[in-house]
């Protein structure tokens, strides 16, 4: 029927564990579990998205629970400065941002566009890297938000002028 050794594969990948020479790896973040979104988090991200702005630029920061595998609401802005949010942002581990973002147009108008900012600095931790990643597209769709600007190299790259353009141009 089965030999021995296939099922032992079998349950090593529905485990996601891996064995390389005498030693058994498993997997921190299987395929089969996925970041979860709750209610709460929901419901402000549409509070968030419908409020009316007449000024400024206001800010709301997610980030993962590693242990848990959900998204929590780190911390809500109202008129923050760009430079004033890269202060905020942590070095060393990546987070999502949905920005609403004063845009002020060449003929005058004043705009607030919704931005999605993928703040994943290279000098994080490649497991949350990858848990960030792989739960990238799921919190895009719930923020419903469709511009996006990567920012991998921290403070230095998210900056006005750098939003400014990607938003002008886009």
């Amino acid at each position: 029927m089965f030999s021995l050794g296939y099922i032992a594969s079998y349950y090593a990948r529905l485990s996601h564990a891996y064995t390389v020479g005498c030693c058994t790896y498993t997997c921190p973040f299987p395929f089969s579990r996925h970041v979860d979104i709750p209610q709460e988090l929901k419901t402000s991200l549409r509070k968030f998205r419908f409020a009316r702005r007449n000024a400024g630029s206001a800010a709301i920061i997610v980030k993962i629970h590693k242990q848990k595998l959900i998204m929590e609401e780190v911390e809500q802005f109202d008129n923050i400065s760009i430079d004033d949010l890269a202060e905020e942002l942590p070095e060393n581990a990546p987070r999502y941002i949905v920005l609403s973002y004063e845009l002020k147009h060449d003929d005058g108008r004043t705009s607030f566009p919704l931005v999605l900012i993928n703040w994943a600095p290279r000098s994080s931790e490649m497991s949350l890297l990858t848990l960030h990643a792989s739960a990238f597209l799921d919190f895009q769709a719930t923020a419903d938000v469709s511009k996006v600007i990567e920012v991998r190299d921290g403070a230095e790259s998210l900056t006005k002028d750098i939003i400014d353009g990607q938003l002008k141009h886009s």
